[in-house]
């Protein structure tokens, strides 16, 4: 695809630089070390110092250090070469980085997938990543991948644990509205031609972790699987330069300074999704604690550790933090615990500007809500509203230092002027090289190097980028485009709109065209009432095009949420 042009462009002129904070240069250097040095000077820096909070538990970096070493050793010592993979299918918690960073330090490659995954999904996933090794819950070894053994011969070793062994609770939990159990300890199920291991016998391994040498460039730290809404997942290779690159850039981005005083960090974002574990690993690399969350939809937990541990920076999704907003406990959230708090970062799912502005008023956060944009296959931060500059409400800000963007037609290919739609496209050190074993997936989706997000959206005349729509998601009604981003938002400004899902049905009547069908989720106490149904019709009329108006009104108690609590279209369209 060739993208035309006749003089240089604001996009090769980088008009966004000129929004970056002071801190902020436009290029950066680039550690030359694997992730498993950087991590493992990381843990020796502040030995003392708090690695990580989860529940009453809280575990040194020391402590961190040895429990990575021995994973380590007991990887190489049963098998691991430099390459394999390693399945990590737990939800937030301390062994979940403990796999993760052993993994790095012996040579392997990390692929995280979800506890919540079924029988079919989990065992697709192995064999695509041609795991070798498997970290799971004990539950969900008894309850899921026991039945699926037999069907992952490349599976050699599978390691259970409990998230209760860290908690400092001696209790299980409950992760996403289900109970994880607790098999006794002694009573792991074997599977014969497996070696199957509890966590706690793992930890008994001497540490005597053999160097590996990495090329950074070229070898793989993560095998990341994209988060399958629009298909089956793919395998997102991710290098050492892609993951170390990005960190630099998140470091730089919230300041180094700030970054490096050890302040503490939460995020709810589960670490089988890039955006929880890329930020586990950015804190790691600057020796700062973190707050580890391992059921988001605890917004009374979550509150509880503001109060206690006076967190500076918050990762999560839109839809926990307006949970967040109106649990009845964040009234007592003390001004001193809330003015602790810098910044909230907010991604993976679009944050209606009018829910920015309700969120901030409520948490007493005005310019605190930092909009980022990404992807598995950017590693995953592409954009982000400035730390301390400007925070347009409603856009996804600036691409990070190093980073290209372009926007071009759709359907052509070609450069559109800045405040036109059109699809992003990217390159820089953070941008994957391709899915594994999906040639044409790779062909469809890099396209002379530049990779193509699949999102639509405008950049301003400040470099500021707002996303439009997925180009999976925009409409095409009567000949004119509808992006369903735009008309979500506009809905959810109505007072009795908690959230909506606008989604596409074929109009029987005009083939090529769609009907627009709004599906909506009332805020509590209001009842979908036909008085209802006609002040939203009324009000949608009165707001949008009439093309862009829904035809068909649906109102749901909840909507379909994925893992990491965006709105899952995919399942609504096929309905």
């Amino acid at each position: 695809m060739i993208y035309i042009q006749t003089q240089k462009s604001s996009y090769d002129a980088k008009i966004w630089l000129k929004s970056y904070d002071k801190h902020v240069p436009p290029t950066l250097e680039y550690p030359k070390e694997s992730l498993g040095k950087l991590f493992d000077k990381a843990m020796s820096r502040f030995p003392d110092r708090a690695a990580c909070y989860f529940m009453k538990k809280e575990i040194s970096f020391e402590e961190l250090r040895d429990y990575v070493h021995r994973f380590a050793t007991f990887l190489q010592e049963n098998g691991l070469e430099k390459g394999d993979r390693v399945a990590i299918n737990l939800p937030n918690c301390p062994q979940y980085m403990v796999a993760h960073f052993g993994t790095l330090l012996a040579g392997g490659v990390a692929s995280g997938c979800s506890p919540l995954l079924s029988p079919t999904e989990l065992a697709y996933q192995i064999n695509d990543s041609e795991s070798k090794f498997f970290v799971t819950l004990d539950a969900v070894y008894a309850k899921v991948l026991i039945k699926i053994l037999e069907k992952v011969p490349n599976l050699n070793c599978v390691i259970t644990t409990n998230v209760s062994d860290y908690m400092g609770l001696g209790k299980p939990i409950i992760f996403l509205g289900k109970l994880i159990g607790k098999i006794p300890k002694g009573k792991v199920i074997p599977f014969p031609g497996k070696l199957v291991l509890d966590f706690q016998e793992v930890m008994k391994t001497a540490p005597d972790v053999k160097e590996v040498n990495i090329d950074i460039e070229n070898d793989l730290a993560l095998l990341q699987y994209t988060g399958g809404t629009t298909g089956l997942p793919k395998g997102t290779e991710l290098t050492h330069k892609n993951i170390i690159s990005n960190m630099t850039q998140i470091v730089t981005w919230i300041d180094t300074k700030v970054a490096k005083e050890g302040e503490i960090n939460l995020s709810a974002f589960p670490m089988f999704h890039l955006a929880g574990l890329q930020m586990s690993m950015t804190t790691l690399y600057i020796s700062a604690p973190q707050i580890l969350i391992a059921n988001p939809r605890d917004t009374k937990h979550i509150i509880e550790e503001v109060i206690d541990k006076r967190p500076k920076l918050m990762v999560n999704v839109p839809t926990l933090y307006l949970s967040l907003k109106n649990d009845p406990l964040i009234n007592k959230v003390p001004d001193t615990a809330l003015d602790r708090l810098d910044v909230y970062i907010s991604g993976a799912a679009p944050f209606p500007a009018e829910a920015i502005r309700d969120f901030e008023n409520t948490m007493k956060a005005e310019n605190k809500v930092m909009e980022v944009y990404g992807m598995t296959e950017t590693s995953p931060i592409l954009t982000g509203n400035p730390y301390y500059g400007k925070k347009k409400i409603g856009t996804v800000g600036l691409p990070v230092p190093d980073t290209e963007i372009r926007i071009v037609d759709v359907e052509t290919g070609e450069q559109v002027e800045l405040g036109k739609p059109g699809e992003i496209i990217c390159k820089g050190p953070h941008v994957t090289r391709g899915y594994y074993k999906k040639p044409e997936a790779n062909a469809q989706t890099i396209i002379d190097g530049w990779l193509h997000t699949g999102d639509v959206g405008v950049m301003d005349e400040d470099g500021y980028i707002t996303i439009v729509d997925r180009t999976k998601d925009m409409l095409i009604v009567s000949g004119y485009k509808v992006y369903s981003v735009h008309v979500e938002d506009v809905l959810t400004k109505h007072p009795d709109i908690e959230m909506v899902a606008i989604i596409g049905l074929k109009d029987p009547n005009r083939p090529g065209s769609e009907i627009v069908k709004a599906i909506v989720q009332l805020k509590e106490g209001v009842q979908p009432t036909d008085s209802v149904k006609d002040k939203l019709k009324k009000y949608s009329a009165d707001h949008l095009s009439k093309y862009e108006n829904p035809r068909i009104w649906e109102f749901r108690e909840n909507l379909p949420l994925t893992t990491v609590g965006k709105v899952l279209k995919r399942a609504l369209r096929e309905e």
